[in-house]
C-alpha cells in the first residue's frame, strides 16, 4: 500500500498545541502518523451527516480527517475534546 501525505490544517495545528499535557500531545502526533500508513485504522469511524470525514479516538481526543484516495492525501480538519470537537 501507498503511503498517504498527511495535510494538518493551520486551525488544527493551534488546536493541537492548545492541549496542556505533552502525553496526550504526543499520542496524538503518533495517531496523526499512523493515518499515512493507514488511513482507515480500525477504531476509525465515519462521521454521520458529513461527507467523507472519519474520527478517530485518541483518549479523550477526537482527530477529524478526511482522506483523497485519488491524490493519496490525508486533510487533518480538527483536533479536539470529546466534547468539543463536533460543535
Amino acid at each position: 500500500m501507498e503511503k498517504y501525505s498527511v495535510v494538518i490544517a493551520a486551525s488544527a495545528i493551534k488546536e493541537l498545541e492548545a492541549i496542556d499535557r505533552k502525553g496526550d500531545r504526543q499520542r496524538i502526533v503518533r495517531a496523526i502518523q499512523t493515518l499515512a500508513e493507514h488511513p482507515r485504522a480500525p477504531g476509525c469511524e465515519k462521521i454521520a451527516g458529513s461527507e467523507g470525514r472519519y474520527r478517530v479516538r485518541v483518549g479523550s481526543y477526537r482527530i477529524v480527517y478526511s482522506v483523497h484516495d485519488t491524490k493519496h492525501r490525508v486533510d487533518v480538519v480538527k483536533i479536539g475534546h470529546r466534547r468539543e470537537v463536533y460543535r
